[in-house]
């Protein structure tokens, strides 16, 4: 049986996109309540019944998570252009020699503004 494996974390960042045109605002400084979703996927062992412990997920995710809550992200190493897009592939950078079943990354910017990245 092939699954996805779900596990979100959320972090509270400031930024400001730099490549955006002089007077938008996203090109001030602002800030987010930002949420990722972290997806797995593989095949279940029949004798195990699972694909992985979600605890795992999160001992690889909280090294990311903490390197992201309540700090500036252009100020953050790989993210000084920080859009979703960015903040999307470098989270997958950090995680997928972690966790080799990593199959998607999705960060939600806002209620209604997110990316998908598979890598």
């Amino acid at each position: 049986m092939h699954v996805r494996l779900v596990k979100s974390f959320d972090f509270e960042a400031a930024h400001w996109l730099p490549s955006f045109p002089e007077g938008h605002k996203c090109r001030r400084l602002h800030g987010h309540s930002f949420r990722v979703d972290v997806v797995v996927a593989g095949e279940v062992a029949p004798e195990k019944g699972y694909l992985m412990d979600y605890g795992e997920i999160k001992a690889a995710i909280e090294p990311v998570r903490a390197k992201l809550d309540h700090f500036c992200l252009n100020e953050v190493a790989g993210l000084e252009n920080p859009t979703s897009e960015v903040i999307a592939a470098w989270v997958w950078a950090k995680l997928k020699p972690t966790l080799p079943m990593l199959a998607e990354v999705v960060v939600h910017e806002t209620c209604t503004s997110r990316c998908h990245y598979s890598g």
